[in-house]
């Protein structure tokens, strides 16, 4: 009954920006934490940045001062801005949430695909 829906995700020139959004839609009774995966070819996925239902943030060591992780709970959405993108930024990308409904259960997005190249 809910799902995660991310968009945003593309092609872009190394040191460029991409914003990706993730819509949560269904019997939604809160947003707890969220966050952001990704996970290149080859490699495990990996948590990218997460916010708390207060606000609190975290990073991977990777993505500190380039992304930006924020949400609006009014629109049930939480969103990355990715700054000074690198090749290596490559992959796809994933939201999750705990989200209550009221009981909660983690939810995973389809994924978006963001590709860092010239």
């Amino acid at each position: 009954q809910v799902q995660l829906v991310e968009s945003g995700g593309g092609l872009v020139q190394p040191g460029g920006s991409l914003r990706l959004s993730c819509a949560a839609s269904g019997s939604i009774f809160s947003l707890n934490a969220m966050g952001w995966y990704r996970q290149a070819p080859g490699k495990q996925r990996e948590m990218v940045a997460a916010i708390n239902s207060g606000g609190i943030t975290s990073y991977a060591d990777s993505v500190k001062g380039r992304f930006t992780i924020s949400r609006d709970n009014a629109k049930n959405t939480v969103y990355l801005q990715m700054n000074s993108l690198k090749p290596e930024d490559t992959a796809v990308y994933y939201c999750n949430g705990f989200i209550a409904t009221p009981r909660v259960t983690t939810y995973w997005g389809q994924g978006t695909q963001v590709t860092v190249s010239s």
